[in-house]
């Protein structure tokens, strides 16, 4: 077939398929004008997911006569006055939406400006157009776009099902509605109300917060930090959630780059970075934040749906990003995520008397044996220990030995008495207060002067590890190491002996000593001395594991932070370890003087705090 030029109806089709891929991209390109023209409020209407019906209505400045006929012509638009690509202001700027909308759809466009006698209307049917009408509209806009892909059927039947295309047009409303909370959104899917989002007062920190309260809940609001950091060109604001806040993929990651949302890797890769060390690898922190570049050193022209973008100087972005949340995150180090309902502390599953023998005269001389009451704790009132017997009849035989309750649900209490006049006294106190008991051999009991904590012993004493790790790294000095007094030899394949071997000289500086031992073994001759009686085999193993998920894409800084999280975490003291008071209370001396303490190198909460009172509340007190 010769060469020809393409009628104008399937190069309309060509650049629709573009721009065009599903309801979602309707609404995006729709609402985006709108928000360009000023509006102040915009509602959308979805009829089958956007198949049959999408509606968007807003009380921008809308449009004359003239611009109403212009608007639906490729490359017709009103964002470019200067003709300047690197000089991009507003959210659409290639006058390319309306027109491949009209192409695929039937689509009708309602429109007046303030002070105009009367709104004009216009039609198209898959790229024709009808002629402009008179017709009765308030000020603003309304397009109307039904059977969509009607004029391109193999695309139509690629499209998902209503509900799955309305979640599609639910989450890129929300998506803009963050970057614009002054604005008031409303989304009705067959006639069910999806999205109803008010317009934010006050400054817009404030604003923002609040928009982002509604869309992402109010326990991002509650456990995020503020970013707010501008360097040269760029500035970044915005909120990270704490690490103890996390997800299992990154939907919840919302960027904006000049209040356009993009997906872009560069950014979200900086930001998994910027929380290498406090979060799992396979677990996402969640986010919003909006970068303001100057127009002219960025490019959002480089993909249809402006959906990425490209900087002038990654560099600048990227470490701008890092140090920035870095920074953040110290900040909050200390804190957990607060989503603790305290109200599950009374939530009983089966009554304690079911241990306790029925009818028993003796009860309460074998409970006071069984070492959960000490003679410091004040003693109870009458009718206690009947209280903790079975209800009814029956002399029903013991359930179970205070002797095996005790080991069941183990209780270590010290002799605090002596504590007023102990050495914790005259150290400087902090935040945690001070060990009352420990629990199940794994939990930490502590009191301040407005709270009960409930430390997580393996999780703190791993953060104060892997710090003091990362110091010796930063200070350049050699980690303290024991020789081992037999060596440890250790099995791998080929490939895992190579890549542990490749890293060999960053272990050693952080204290772990492995040379090669045979074909396919390797030996370890020395540990840091901050491990005391690891499972060095389980070691090497899972920093083999780790190793090959690095990859090329983490520095040797990189790496070596990544091994200091996972040679913590086999250094540090183990859930059902038993600790005496004064241990207890030297663990939380050190994790108030450690930083990011509040979170363990997974992103798991070290310690939760239960408020006096909100404990009262419980109590009606």
């Amino acid at each position: 077939m010769p060469i020809r030029i393409l009628p104008s109806n399937l190069v309309n089709q060509i650049a629709a398929g573009e721009v065009i891929e599903r309801p979602a991209s309707v609404v995006k390109e729709l609402v985006e004008n709108a928000i360009d023209a000023g509006a102040k409020s915009i509602t959308v209407t979805l009829v089958d997911g956007g198949k049959s019906l999408i509606a968007v209505a807003d009380d921008g400045k809308g449009m004359s006569q003239e611009d109403l006929s212009l608007a639906v012509e490729r490359h017709a638009t009103s964002k470019l006055p200067d003709d300047n690509l690197f000089n991009i202001n507003f959210l659409g700027f290639r006058g390319e939406a309306l027109p491949s909308i009209a192409s695929v759809a039937r689509m009708s466009i309602t429109s007046r400006q303030q002070g105009a006698e009367n709104a004009w209307k216009l039609e198209i049917n898959g790229g024709q157009k009808q002629e402009i009408a008179p017709a009765a509209y308030p000020k603003g806009t309304r397009i109307e776009v039904r059977d969509l892909f009607f004029a391109t059927p193999a695309r139509l039947k690629f499209l998902k099902s209503a509900a799955a295309e309305a979640g599609q047009c639910v989450d890129m409303l929300n998506r803009i509605a963050m970057a614009n909370p002054h604005i008031s959104f409303s989304l009705i899917s067959d006639d069910k109300k999806k999205i109803n989002l008010n317009a934010c007062q006050g400054e817009l920190f404030d604003a923002r917060l609040k928009r982002l309260s509604e869309v992402m809940g109010k326990e991002f609001a509650q456990n995020s930090v503020l970013i707010d950091a501008e360097r040269e060109s760029v500035k970044i604001s915005g909120y990270v959630s704490l690490p103890t806040l996390n997800r299992a993929n990154s939907l919840s990651q919302y960027l904006f780059v000049n209040n356009r949302p993009v997906r872009d890797k560069l950014l979200l890769g900086a930001l998994k970075g910027a929380y290498q060390d406090v979060l799992a690898s396979n677990r996402y922190p969640m986010c919003a934040l909006f970068f303001d570049v100057n127009p002219a050193y960025v490019d959002v022209n480089v993909h249809p749906t402006k959906a990425e973008v490209r900087f002038f100087d990654n560099a600048l972005v990227r470490g701008l990003l890092v140090s920035a949340v870095r920074q953040a995150l110290a900040q909050g180090a200390e804190r957990a995520a607060d989503t603790l309902d305290v109200s599950h502390l009374v939530e009983i599953s089966e009554p304690i008397g079911d241990v306790a023998q029925a009818a028993n005269p003796d009860f309460e001389a074998d409970y006071r044996r069984s070492g959960i009451l000490q003679e410091h704790v004040m003693a109870a009132p009458k009718g206690f220990y009947q209280s903790l017997m079975p209800h009814g009849n029956g002399g029903g035989r013991r359930q179970a030995e205070l002797p095996a309750l005790e080991r069941a649900y183990s209780v270590k209490i010290d002799d605090v008495s002596s504590l007023a006049t102990s050495h914790f006294e005259s150290e400087n106190i902090g935040h945690l207060g001070l060990a009352k008991a420990q629990f199940h051999d794994t939990y930490i009991i502590a009191q301040s002067e407005d709270s009960i904590i409930i430390v997580d012993q393996h999780a703190a004493h791993e953060r104060i590890v892997m710090e003091k790790l990362k110091q010796s790294l930063m200070s350049n000095q050699q980690v303290a190491t024991q020789i081992l007094l037999i060596p440890e030899i250790v099995d791998l394949s080929l490939s895992d002996k190579t890549r542990i071997l490749e890293n060999a000289e960053g272990l050693k500086q952080l204290g772990l000593v492995v040379e090669e031992f045979g074909s396919t073994a390797v030996i370890v001759r020395e540990v840091p001395a901050l491990l005391k009686d690891c499972d060095v085999k389980k070691l090497i193993v899972d920093l083999v594991e780790e190793m090959a998920e690095w990859g090329k894409e983490f520095t040797l800084t990189h790496k070596m932070h990544l091994a200091c999280a996972t040679i913590a975490c086999h250094g540090s003291v183990r859930a059902g370890r038993k600790l005496s008071i004064d241990e207890m209370n030297h663990l939380l001396r050190e994790m108030e003087h450690t930083e990011r303490s509040g979170q363990c190198n997974h992103g798991r909460p070290t310690y939760v705090e239960l408020k006096i009172k909100n404990i009262e509340k419980l109590f009606e007190r």
